[in-house]
């Protein structure tokens, strides 16, 4: 039998939402912070596959809400690029920081921004994210939204 990478089970079962194979990693001693090829952990692989009672789970037991992959891309990033409010609205009741930056200086309302998730620019926007903070090419959430034509970010974006 060839050796099992028990940090990649873990990470497939976050992708599939599988709570109980996942408990069973963590009592075996895998790493709720394992990361995969990429630097993803379960909790930013469970957001980005929309599982949220996985998400959840992995919170409870002390995933760290605002790591980050190799890219410096987080959780909130990556349901703010897939469009998931209710992941969000968990990540951010547990404090995710809303103004956290990746690589390039992006932030989650940058991608919620970018990718036309205008139901998420407000649920940032409530929350207390800053719409003026900028990338490592000066843009703002706004300057993004224009990029992308959309209007309906705008009206959100200047209130």
């Amino acid at each position: 039998m060839e050796n099992v990478d028990l940090n990649e089970v873990l990470i497939h079962a976050a992708r599939k939402g599988e709570i109980p194979v996942i408990e069973e990693l963590l009592k075996q001693g895998v790493s709720i912070e394992a990361k995969d090829a990429k630097g993803y952990t379960p909790l930013i692989i469970a957001c980005y596959n929309n599982q949220l009672e996985t998400v959840r789970f992995l919170l409870d037991n002390g995933a760290d809400i605002n790591g980050a992959d190799f890219g410096g891309n987080t959780a909130l990033m990556g349901v703010c690029f897939k469009g998931y409010t209710d992941i969000a609205q968990l990540l951010i009741d547990r404090d995710a920081n809303l103004n956290q930056m990746h690589g390039n200086g992006g932030t989650a309302l940058m991608f919620a921004a970018m990718f036309g998730r205008n139901d998420m620019l407000k649920q940032l926007l409530d929350a207390g994210a800053d719409k003026t903070l900028t990338d490592v090419r000066g843009l703002t959430a706004y300057d993004i939204a224009a990029q992308q034509g959309n209007e309906g970010a705008f009206a959100i974006l200047n209130q």
